[in-house]
């Protein structure tokens, strides 16, 4: 009976983590694609045209909606779909060899790997959809945010690990000097 080495495992938990997120983010969009109309702008007022989870609470309000995407964050180069996509796709790869092959900080594997989820998933929706499923739907004290998934979390959450664990690290690393 052979069992797994400490290593393996400690490399298993990110790459688990990773298909959470993106089994997540796959079955929240096929539920919304599935039950839920697309949102159109003529639902401009709560819970616009979805599901409302919450109304007012401490001023937000929460509803889980039909939001297409063509493009990238926010519909940025909404024009230019084949080109995102290739795109996206180069930078997964990219991602995977870095992650896979190249990587020396074992605390950046789990904010890699969610970015990494995320991204697959965006571009998973390209071929079932044609487009980016959008669900997440907010109001800050009257300010509409943008429309958002599972993907998209998984992205920022993942970059903001990255920022916060790198800044920390750096400043870790190089200690103030004393004045004599």
């Amino acid at each position: 009976m052979s069992s797994a080495s400490p290593f393996t495992l400690v490399r298993l938990a990110p790459l688990c983590l990773g298909l959470i997120v993106l089994s997540l983010d796959f079955v929240s969009k096929l539920w919304v694609n599935q039950f839920i109309p697309v949102m159109k702008n003529a639902f401009a007022w709560y819970p616009y045209g979805g599901i409302g989870v919450f109304k007012n609470f401490m001023g937000i309000e929460f509803s889980i909606v039909y939001h297409t995407n063509k493009g990238a964050a926010w519909g940025f180069f909404a024009d230019y779909q084949e080109q995102l996509l290739w795109l996206r796709i180069g930078l997964i790869a990219a991602l995977c060899i870095y992650l896979f092959l190249l990587n020396h900080h074992k605390q950046w594997e789990i904010p890699l790997i969610l970015v990494l989820a995320g991204a697959t998933g965006n571009v998973i929706d390209f071929f079932l959809y044609g487009h980016v499923v959008d669900m997440f739907h907010f109001v800050f004290w009257g300010y509409d945010y943008p429309v958002f998934n599972v993907a998209d979390a998984s992205i920022c959450m993942g970059i903001a690990w990255l920022f916060i664990s790198t800044s920390f690290a750096s400043t870790a690393s190089h200690p103030k000097k004393k004045k004599a």
